[in-house]
């Protein structure tokens, strides 16, 4: 595409957004609940950088969301939603579904049209379920999330039960037969996942306590089964505020291979500054196998470089220090990461660093928008890693 075309379309796009941004404003106003016409859409740029023979990738895409929430009768609803991106600026490759691929580096957010969410749910002043395609997270998004980052965001073809016998106590039930990834069709897959999570408030936090039965349907032996239990809170002295989290779990692949999960972190708010200090284990079975989080929001995680999608072999261990607050009406993050290996690989142990930066704000009428980026530097050259920068900018508008 040349740069006349792309300009135009850039041009086309950015008219079709504020000419949006006025009809959702008008559709806002005219309705007091959360029934009816709702849109979400996002523009934005991404370049990719990376010490290895592929070419820098460049993006410009336009992601549009818009769906449309029925009133509650009897408690009963319904949702139907449909989402596109357009590739503005396609110098960029998508392995998964062929886009490009040996030429640039990855930038997973392909061309596609697709129904996001389709639904039908039921609720009461202590249940709730809901069947079909829809989101699902639960706690942070560690282990289910919707990779929200990506311009085709994570759902599931799902039964999912939500139960608050008492207050504070929230039972969740789940089961997943289709994981609609953020690849368009071209990497969905058919499962048999169960999920159950329980919690409760206890004291100034939340316990949390979990079972996560996976497992692809495609006729092979390839369960994923991980049990944990967690508890995240904080307290407040003075005028600081301090936060606590800690988890564990444990995870069996395939009935034959066992692996560790350990969060501990800590941390404090003071003078309109959060500073946190984390260690994450993604622990190794004996170097064969690495915790795996396959339904996570993993891009959340583990540095914004996206270098551990998968854990390696070894396992992967990520020690982190967060600096978080607000400045010039917006708010900032910075995070560095220093990672090394569960267990360690021909004596080699150094996974590498990363510095990760955020700035989000709001522009007001319901556009916001953000500048974000990562630099890793690659550990010990047995793992095959390579230092790799990425930075974003984009604005989005919700109605």
């Amino acid at each position: 595409m040349n740069i006349l075309n792309k300009t135009q379309v850039l041009t086309y796009s950015l008219a079709a957004i504020t000419a949006q941004a006025a009809f959702g404003a008008a559709v806002a106003n005219a309705k007091d609940s959360k029934s009816g016409l709702y849109g979400d859409f996002r523009l934005r740029y991404e370049t990719v950088s990376q010490n290895n023979p592929l070419e820098d990738a460049d993006a410009l895409t336009l992601r549009s969301r818009v769906g449309y929430q029925t009133e509650k009768v009897e408690g009963f609803s319904a949702l139907i939603e449909v989402e596109n991106n357009i590739e503005i600026i396609d110098d960029f490759s998508v392995p998964p579904t062929g886009d490009r691929v040996g030429q640039f580096s990855v930038i997973a957010d392909p061309e596609f049209t697709e129904i996001d969410q389709a639904y039908v749910s039921y609720s009461n002043d202590t249940f709730k379920a809901k069947l079909g395609r829809q989101v699902i997270t639960l706690d942070g998004h560690r282990f289910v999330g919707h990779v929200g980052w990506r311009q085709d965001r994570q759902t599931f073809d799902a039964a999912v039960i939500n139960y608050t016998p008492s207050k504070g106590f929230n039972i969740n039930v789940a089961y997943i037969d289709k994981r609609n990834r953020i690849f368009s069709d071209e990497a969905d897959i058919d499962s048999q996942d169960l999920i159950f999570n329980t919690s409760y408030k206890l004291g100034n936090g939340k316990l949390v306590g979990y079972a996560y039965l996976l497992e692809v349907d495609n006729g092979t032996d390839n369960s994923l089964d991980t049990y944990g239990i967690s508890y995240t809170g904080s307290t407040k002295i003075g005028d600081t505020k301090y936060l606590y989290a800690a988890e564990y779990a444990t995870q069996e692949a395939n009935d034959t291979s066992d692996a560790d999960y350990l969060l501990l972190e800590g941390g404090a708010s003071f003078s309109g500054i959060t500073a946190k200090l984390g260690y994450e284990v993604l622990g190794s079975d004996s170097g064969q196998r690495g915790f795996a989080t396959p339904l996570a929001t993993l891009h959340k995680f583990n540095g914004w470089a996206d270098i551990f999608l998968g854990t390696p072999a070894q396992g992967l261990e990520d020690t982190y220090l967060t600096l978080s607050g607000k400045a010039a009406g917006g708010k900032w993050v910075a995070t560095y990461h220093d990672f090394s290996s569960d267990t360690s690989l021909n004596g080699a142990s150094d996974l590498g660093s990363e510095l990760n930066l955020l700035y989000t704000r709001k522009l007001g009428d319901g556009f916001s928008g953000g500048l974000k980026f990562a630099d890793y530097d690659a550990g010990d050259s047995v793992f095959g890693k390579v230092d790799t920068r990425k930075a974003w900018a984009w604005v989005s508008y919700k109605f």
